[in-house]
């Protein structure tokens, strides 16, 4: 079996590799970037009508600000989002488990909605939803990531930004297979990887589902 390059910041890395291992794969965690609070200042809550949370990232890094928000309501992407709201003492609206676009398009369209995010982030499609983002959190590029286990890998990548950075350490590529999670992640990989395959969609079940087909198989096409 190929072993399972787990690519993103902790502690989403830990969680991964014990998903992974449930399912029977080698993971080997090598974060490319470390998750870190920005200075940020909560607006007055009454200007808005719910929080829109697609990083579990920004409850675990917007400290102490978050106390004046509590009063809204929380549209989340993904369990593992829902649940640090939830335990950060936030009400969720909803939960979306296919991405930020799906969520939108099941939702009111008149909604105010606060975005706490990261500083690397896509915005989304619906551009009828009034959306007003503020960054809580960066990835900070890590350094000199341990990448000796890559030979020969299947790499898990989480997001465009990532599938960059690891274009960027990589030179010979052409025994590493990539596992991403969107079609765009997919894409800026760039060229000389063995294979490229992106998720149906953009899940970690999905996500998973599709590394494991690849860690099975020597030689994926």
């Amino acid at each position: 079996m190929r072993p399972l390059l787990v690519l993103r910041p902790e502690p989403g890395a830990s969680a991964t590799v014990k998903r992974a291992r449930e399912l029977g794969l080698e993971p080997v965690a090598a974060p490319l970037f470390e998750i870190e609070p920005l200075p940020w200042e909560a607006p007055e809550p009454g200007g808005f009508d719910a929080l829109l949370l697609t990083s579990a990232n920004a409850v675990r890094h917007g400290g102490s600000k978050l106390a004046k928000l509590r009063g809204l309501r929380v549209y989340a992407v993904g369990d593992a989002t829902a649940e640090a709201a939830r335990e950060s003492g936030f009400d969720i609206a909803a939960t979306g488990d296919a991405g930020i676009d799906r969520l939108l398009g099941s939702i009111e369209a008149e909604l105010k909605l606060l975005h706490l995010c990261g500083e690397d982030r896509r915005e989304p499609d619906d551009c009828r939803k009034r959306i007003t983002s503020i960054p809580v959190y960066r990835a900070r590029p890590v350094a000199s990531p341990d990448l000796s286990a890559a030979a020969g890998s299947i790499a898990l990548i989480h997001s465009p930004r990532a599938a960059r950075r690891l274009a960027e350490l990589v030179d010979d590529r052409n025994s590493i297979a990539v596992a991403a999670i969107s079609r765009a992640a997919a894409d800026a990989t760039g060229s000389g990887w063995q294979v490229v395959k992106a998720a149906h969609e953009p899940t970690d079940d999905a996500l998973l589902a599709l590394a494991a087909g690849l860690c099975n198989n020597p030689q994926p096409k």
